[in-house]
């Protein structure tokens, strides 16, 4: 081989290893794609860590480059819950009465709670001149709540129940209305309802503007004052192909926990900021602090509330015939190490009274998913 060839030869052998080499390092990049979280949560008080920390960045920077979130706003628990079920989102902030129906009607396969969010934070309000000064005047009036079967309403069918009234649905004399929490204020002012069960900061705005008053707080219902009104829900396909970006995203909803609850007041006006992106509306400062005043945010799920709400839901009616068994909703295993990696305390995982019968109904919650919020 002349002095020539060989020298051609050799290029092209560097050519080709310089393209292959090339080749294989686009290969590679490829492979490295960026992952995508799509985030659902609602624009109200007890979704606060979503709405600030991802209006502000803060959960971006936590997830980084690689992973870009997608958040889409929902108004409604069943919206949020289809989207989930259909994989239109990988992860929603939702209220426990939707989280319980998705779980249900899904056999409990499309379904998991991977982290609490929020505790307390839904009053009860009656109208001023309503005539109502204890349970013994609640005979022929009439009540709103949110949405049919939703978290606040299946709350204040219970404690009708329990103080001896039936709803005219079901034979006896007090009515209740399921209401967007926007035309209770007007019905209130209309004098065409008596009062009205409902998340902050939607009670306070009804005590402030809608000549009412604060008849019942929730969390004189519940030990220690505590119970669920949020949790983090995953699509459990999602959380086993992508463990690392659930992990990533607990650690942004705990850093977001501890930054709200130790500035407060920051947190406060952080929240309004992002509320008006979200909606085109604030809340008054006053109406909002009194609102947050009623609520807790936290990681914990405070699982024992959301078995006692499953039970409510059934002794009201929105059951079917059997209890379903919960026994597989949480998988708190990410959280737990994010938590002690934290050096936090870690939740208990011993889901005590999570089976409320041997027998999963899987339709039994058909009649109301699409009727249920928070």
């Amino acid at each position: 081989m002349n002095k020539r060839l060989f020298l051609s030869v050799v290029g092209l052998l560097i050519a080709g290893g310089i393209v292959a080499q090339h080749s294989i390092s686009n290969h590679t990049y490829s492979q490295v794609e960026k992952k995508e979280l799509k985030i659902g949560y609602f624009p109200n008080i007890n979704h606060a860590q979503a709405v600030i920390g991802i209006g502000n960045g803060d959960y971006q920077k936590t997830l980084g480059n690689n992973i870009e979130i997608k958040p889409f706003v929902f108004n409604a628990g069943p919206s949020a819950i289809e989207a989930l079920l259909a994989k239109q989102v990988d992860v929603a902030y939702v209220g426990p009465n939707p989280t319980i129906n998705g779980y249900v009607v899904s056999g409990g396969k499309n379904v998991k709670i991977i982290s609490g969010v929020s505790s307390g934070g839904a009053i009860f309000v009656v109208r001023n001149d309503s005539g109502i000064n204890s349970t013994k005047d609640f005979a022929g009036k009439k009540f709103a709540s949110p949405q049919l079967g939703n978290t606040q309403d299946v709350a204040l069918r219970k404690y009708l129940l329990d103080n001896g009234y039936k709803t005219k649905d079901k034979g006896g004399n007090v009515e209740i209305l399921p209401v967007k929490n926007a035309d209770i204020l007007t019905l209130l002012l209309k004098k065409e309802i008596d009062g009205a069960w409902v998340p902050e900061p939607w009670g306070e705005k009804l005590i402030r503007e809608g000549n009412s008053r604060l008849f019942l707080d929730e969390r004189t219902l519940w030990p220690d004052k505590k119970f669920v009104t949020a949790n983090i829900i995953v699509n459990p396909d999602y959380l086993q192909q992508n463990p690392e970006v659930i992990r990533k995203l607990l650690e942004a909803h705990v850093n977001e926990t501890q930054w709200i609850n130790s500035h407060k007041a920051e947190a406060l006006k952080a929240f309004n900021t992002e509320l008006k992106g979200l909606t085109g509306q604030t809340i008054p400062d006053e109406q909002l602090s009194e609102a947050f005043s009623r609520l807790e945010l936290t990681y914990d799920p405070i699982k024992q509330s959301l078995f006692k709400s499953a039970s409510d839901a059934f002794n009201v009616g929105f059951l079917g015939k059997s209890k379903p068994d919960l026994s597989g909703i949480y998988d708190l295993t990410i959280l737990n190490e994010v938590l002690k990696k934290k050096g936090l305390q870690e939740i208990d995982g011993i889901n005590v009274a999570a089976k409320l019968t041997n027998n999963t109904n899987k339709s039994a919650l058909v009649n109301v998913t699409n009727n249920s919020l928070q």
